[in-house]
């Protein structure tokens, strides 16, 4: 793979303890997907229309500063979590989330932490993370959880299944991400998330072939996917359940949870299912949010 073939991981840099973590993150990813690293830098410009807007010049040249500064350290962790890896530092001016998604375009991969500078103790996640993972063109990794930086080596990677078109970019992402981890691949479907019935209900109501139909979709979605992969192990975890609850409890023991940023249920309307808006909160482990196929 040439450099200049190469689309980058691109991971958005603001100088707060959760973008170091999602650099650390990215480079690691950057060398195993031998690709090149992009950290990138936004600082939003005072508005023209703000009064003596001409007078906060040199305001704005600090921000400048202080942004080079973050991606010269951004570049020091980088190389230290991933010695090899080839970085280039790109700051740019307008709205943070506007410069992230527009990059997107042109991305292999995007990453964010899960808050920035700006974000409260409260605040699960910030705002920024959430705009990329709902707008983005590219796949989007927030990286959050106690096990972003030092993940168990075998931890599996885990993925949700739910035979949406999205599902399926979602999977092939899933295969890559354990194929390159040497790591099993966790198949979650989740197939009712209705109340558990009441007893006769189970007596009388077709539970069996439901099931039985639900396993044959799930296999027939990992099929395709487990003849080009052939060396990664794979684990189908066919649950009555909510799909987000599933998903959070096999989470709980990985590395990187991945979803489409759409489901089954998803409405043209909707830019972000709430299966993968509910993981970007909540999960403990990273989190890859993939887009539908483009076209």
């Amino acid at each position: 793979m040439t450099e200049t073939a190469s689309k980058p991981v691109v991971v958005g840099v603001d100088g707060s303890a959760s973008s170091t973590q999602a650099v650390r993150w990215a480079a690691q990813e950057a060398v195993r997907r031998d690709v090149p690293l992009v950290l990138l830098s936004v600082w939003t410009p005072i508005p023209a229309a703000v009064p003596h807007a001409p007078a906060l010049s040199p305001y704005e040249n600090e921000l400048i500063k202080e942004g080079h500064l973050w991606l010269e350290a951004a570049v020091a962790t980088a190389e230290e979590a991933a010695p090899g890896v080839r970085t280039t530092m790109l700051q740019a001016t307008g709205s943070p989330a506007a410069r992230l998604i527009g990059q997107s375009a042109a991305a292999d991969l995007m990453v964010v932490g899960s808050r920035g500078l700006g974000g409260f103790s409260g605040l699960v996640i910030g705002s920024i993370a959430v705009a990329l993972a709902t707008h983005g063109l590219s796949p989007v990794v927030v990286v959050r959880g106690e096990r972003a930086e030092s993940p168990t080596p075998d931890a599996p990677v885990v993925v949700g299944v739910d035979g949406s078109p999205t599902s399926r970019s979602a999977i092939e992402f899933a295969f890559a991400a354990a194929a390159a981890r040497h790591v099993p691949l966790v198949a979650v479907h989740a197939w009712s998330d209705l109340p558990v019935p009441n007893g006769w209900e189970l007596e009388l109501g077709p539970w069996p072939e439901i099931e039985q139909q639900q396993a044959e979709l799930l296999e027939a979605n990992l099929a395709d996917f487990e003849a080009r992969y052939p060396d990664v192990e794979v684990k189908q975890a066919l649950v009555r359940d909510a799909p987000t609850r599933a998903l959070l409890e096999e989470a709980a023991s990985a590395q990187l949870v991945v979803a489409g940023s759409r489901g089954r249920g998803g409405f043209r309307g909707l830019l972000l299912g709430s299966t993968s808006q509910a993981l970007i909160y909540h999960s403990p482990c990273p989190v890859a949010v993939v887009p539908p196929p483009r076209g």
